[in-house]
């Protein structure tokens, strides 16, 4: 299959070196208006640069672009794409608005091309065992979730970031994350209550989503700590609490309450002592990134359900939406509420 990549800036890079490594993939092209940018990503891959993405489409022919760009160019350039029959692996969030998020999946379905958004959360080694480990009820039911997010502010590189209009702050582009996870391990959101810091350089966000099943889920997130990305999450349910944070050794550790009448799920004996189990760390042989482009490739050529949906990115887009309202107002928003007035800011 040929793919090639709209956008040569820290996530089109990502996407282009993912390609240049996948047996079923041919990486015919990179694109960018700031062609010195697509000249070095090219190289680095070893494929060909262009500036104007109609001469991508034509020259390079691809079967699926990865687009990108700035969040406000989503909508134009996967209209673009569908419209010349190229398959589209958007980057999240999935659009500024719900109008042009719901025009990008009419498009793409009215010319039978495939649409993906890339919320590649869902792929990282820790977040797919936490899910499975909370589905097969080790911590039984949850009832309040953590999650932080937080890195250096990528205003600082690329300016558009600091423009809400077009990045939708750290909560938009950075939390969103957290938010897609928690709604994919916890089911649909209720209401959201949100406070958000802006100065200089920083962007702090902290999110509580409170869920129709009950749960709470606060999220943190942070534009401009003074040192390297990190994540991490933590799931308290009736039975025990189950936590991961990159920055340590061990990716997921689960505590559970002491099972009688033998071992428990984590090693405990019937005495009660708790040992925690450690979950494999996975080796970044093959990352979150490789393994989320192969497996859209895979839901293009078998036509099978991708693991994140358009409707979920929508969702996940919406509820974004729903906190920067939030944080705005100072008022907590029903989502039910919210969906009627449209999403709307303002």
């Amino acid at each position: 299959m040929r793919a090639a990549v709209l956008g040569c800036g820290t996530m089109g890079a990502v996407h282009a070196k993912s390609y240049a490594k996948l047996k079923e993939i041919e990486l015919v092209g990179v694109c960018d208006v700031e062609k010195d940018e697509a000249d070095r990503l090219a190289a680095v891959c070893g494929t060909k640069a262009y500036s104007r993405f109609e001469d991508l489409l034509s020259g390079g022919r691809p079967d699926v672009v990865s687009i990108c760009l700035p969040t406000s160019l989503h909508c134009t350039y996967t209209v673009m794409a569908a419209e010349a029959g190229v398959h589209v692996i958007c980057e999240k969030p999935v659009s500024a608005t719900s109008k042009e998020a719901e025009m990008m999946d009419v498009v793409c379905r009215s010319n039978k091309v495939h649409l993906f958004i890339a919320h590649v959360g869902r792929f990282f080694p820790a977040y797919a065992d936490v899910a499975r480990q909370i589905a097969a009820g080790v911590i039984g039911k949850p009832g309040v979730a953590h999650a932080r997010r937080i890195g250096p502010h990528p205003g600082l590189m690329k300016n558009w970031y600091n423009d809400d209009k077009r990045s939708g702050g750290v909560i938009m582009d950075l939390m969103i994350h957290d938010i897609d996870y928690m709604r994919s391990v916890l089911g649909e959101v209720q209401s959201v209550y949100a406070q958000r810091r802006t100065l200089a350089h920083l962007d702090y966000a902290w999110v509580t989503l409170r869920f129709e099943q009950g749960a709470i889920a606060n999220l943190e997130g942070m534009w401009g700590y003074p040192g390297p990305f990190q994540t991490a999450m933590e799931f308290a349910g009736d039975q025990g609490i189950l936590h991961a944070n990159s920055e340590e050794a061990k990716s997921v550790v689960i505590r559970q309450n002491g099972a009688a009448g033998g071992m428990s799920a984590t090693g405990s004996d019937d005495s009660g002592t708790h040992t925690p189990i450690v979950v494999r760390k996975s080796p970044e042989f093959e990352t979150a990134y490789d393994r989320e482009l192969s497996h859209f490739i895979q839901c293009i050529q078998f036509g099978s359900q991708p693991q994140v949906t358009v409707q979920d990115a929508c969702i996940a887009s919406k509820i974004a939406r729903a906190a920067l309202h939030s944080a705005y107002s100072g008022d907590p928003v029903n989502m039910k509420s919210f969906e009627k007035k449209g999403g709307a800011l303002a």
